[in-house]
């Protein structure tokens, strides 16, 4: 009876640990489910990046537009390695590309990173402490979201844009550009 008594809770917490590990290791960990898809994207006013030449991000621009919302640092090497994907979708003349700087601690950090990559952005806000990223639900960067024309979040990309999951992200664009 003893040894049951130890035996069983081994057991139990062994089947646990599989299950968890089974879901933490299925599906794809650059889709996170996010409480914002459906919902308003954030109306919060951030300043623009003095310096980058585009204007500050302006919520009510999401309003009639598909946009890409992209958060980046200049600190962040996936963020350097997305860039070229960014820049290739802000050739797209039925989306607007935008991003949002997150807690570049001087704004010529973020300077020097455009000046390197290049700009795709057409508006650029600046988000010092990090408060913004938590009105988008950000767990870190970089992270897209696409922003429907409706004004609504349509989809959560959690990490880079890579070779490997540009397509979905596309055909993402593609369906928020449908509806």
């Amino acid at each position: 009876m003893r040894r049951a008594a130890v035996f069983i809770p081994l057991c139990i917490f062994l089947a646990l640990a599989g299950v968890f590990f089974f879901r933490i290791n299925s599906g794809d960990p650059s889709i996170v489910p996010s409480a914002l898809i459906g919902k308003e994207a954030p109306q919060l006013v951030l300043p623009a990046l003095e310096g980058a030449n585009v204007p500050a991000i302006d919520p009510a621009s999401f309003k009639g537009n598909v946009t890409v919302v992209n958060i980046w640092a200049s600190w962040c090497a996936p963020c350097r390695a997305e860039h070229r994907f960014l820049k290739l979708l802000a050739k797209d003349a039925r989306i607007r590309v935008v991003g949002i700087n997150y807690k570049d601690a001087q704004t010529a950090n973020a300077l020097h990173f455009l000046n390197e990559v290049g700009n795709p952005f057409a508006a650029i806000s600046t988000d010092p402490r990090g408060r913004g990223a938590i009105e988008w639900g950000v767990y870190g960067v970089p992270e897209n979201f696409i922003v429907g024309r409706d004004g609504r979040i349509r989809f959560k990309q959690v990490g880079p844009i890579t070779d490997e999951n540009l397509a979905r992200f596309q055909a993402e664009i593609e369906k928020a550009l449908a509806n």
